[in-house]
């Protein structure tokens, strides 16, 4: 590594619901667990209501890396809407691929709001995986909806 180049830092945005995936979130600050400062972070009533769109936009805006925190399987606050989200999350995966912007940059986890740990393990795991695929290829300007006919 050169040591006049900047290291990389990779922006990251987690898309969560406002059940389990904000309350770990919030869980993680009340008991001072650190994680990433990286990491964006944006309110969903559910993961169900996660769309690839969203998604992509993010990466279009410039995130280097995307996932999505939901409620633990069989305990969704809106009966199924995690199997929904992460039906949703595994089609943009392989869109990611097709266009070659390579899936690894985008997963989903689950945890219950208490679990505060568990939400700064996944925004380290993020980064620390972010960080070796390096930088988003989009942030040379080029649009991803024109690679997907959005």
């Amino acid at each position: 590594m050169n040591p006049h180049q900047p290291t990389f830092e990779p922006e990251i945005t987690a898309f969560m619901c406002i059940y389990c995936g904000y309350m770990a979130a919030d869980t993680a600050s009340a008991l001072r667990i650190q994680y990433p400062a990286n990491v964006k972070l944006i309110k969903l009533p559910c993961t169900g209501k996660t769309d690839p769109r969203y998604i992509l936009k993010a990466f279009e805006e410039g995130a280097d890396g995307v996932y999505v925190v939901a409620c633990p399987m069989g305990n969704c606050h809106h009966v199924r809407g995690n199997v929904r989200g992460l039906a949703r999350v595994e089609r943009t995966k392989q869109m990611l691929d097709e266009i070659g912007l390579n899936g690894e940059r985008l997963d989903m986890f689950f945890m219950s709001g208490g679990q505060g740990k568990t939400f700064a393990d996944a925004a380290r795991e993020m980064t620390e995986r972010i960080k070796e695929l390096g930088p988003n290829p989009l942030k040379n300007g080029s649009s991803i909806f024109a690679r997907t006919g959005e």
